[in-house]
């Protein structure tokens, strides 16, 4: 079920864009928002969970590097078809690569989701709520020249389907796995999501000229869901 919430939350995003643009201000609130919600989870049950499977020093670290290295050749990718797709000044094979881009990631998301379940405890539902925040933003952020309408429900749906997707296939091939493996994973999850925080929403958040209310909602944001560990909703 847990599973199952950001992949509807993603689909959410994409029909409440067909009836909401909202201005680009009100998308850099969203943005800082969401990068509060994705730093807590990552230092209130992430980083804590990574701890607590006691896995070796030199494999988190390993681990870690590993997934910086992917987030990184991630975004040299991305980068090299955005410039493709500048200088074709059109749609076409470089916007399917942006499209491939944000599926891989969104896929990357999906694990860590997983993993988090094959962890136990708390950290797959928290993990699951609070990357919910972050692909109802990706919804609210897919309407373009390319893509508009009913369309944009089509593609949030998919990557709704893709989220889902490869939750269960993280989950499947990381349960009764090691401390090890699972710390591991945990480790790459965790420079996934610092590579989210910092080079995708923050960055993408002061394109636009800042407020000082932007750094109270990013603070909310975290607040928001460090309320949800804390209660125990």
């Amino acid at each position: 079920m847990f599973m199952s919430i950001p992949a509807l939350v993603a689909l959410a995003g994409g029909i409440l864009a067909v009836f909401w643009h909202p201005s680009r201000n009100a998308r850099s609130l969203i943005q800082h928002f969401a990068a509060g919600v994705v730093l807590a989870a990552l230092a209130v049950e992430l980083l804590p969970e990574i701890s607590r499977e006691h896995a070796p020093g030199l494999v988190l670290a390993g681990s870690f590097a590993l997934g910086s290295l992917f987030m990184y050749a991630l975004k040299l990718w991305t980068m090299r078809m955005e410039h493709q797709h500048a200088l074709s000044g059109k749609a076409g094979s470089a916007a399917q690569g942006l499209f491939a881009a944000t599926f891989i990631d969104i896929a990357v998301d999906g694990f860590i989701i997983g993993a988090g379940f094959a962890a136990g405890g708390e950290t797959g539902p928290i993990l699951a709520i609070g990357l919910s925040v972050e692909l109802l933003f990706l919804g609210l952020a897919l309407t373009s020249e390319t893509i508009k309408g009913w369309r944009i429900v089509a593609v949030s749906g998919a990557l709704g389907a893709v989220v889902l997707t490869s939750s269960l296939i993280g989950n499947f091939l990381l349960s009764g796995a090691s401390h090890a493996v699972i710390g591991g994973t945990l480790a790459f999850s965790a420079a996934a999501l610092l590579y989210l925080v910092t080079e995708e929403l923050l960055m993408e958040a002061h394109e636009v000229e800042e407020k000082p209310i932007s750094t109270l909602v990013l603070f909310g944001g975290f607040l928001a869901f460090w309320s949800i560990q804390l209660i125990g909703i």
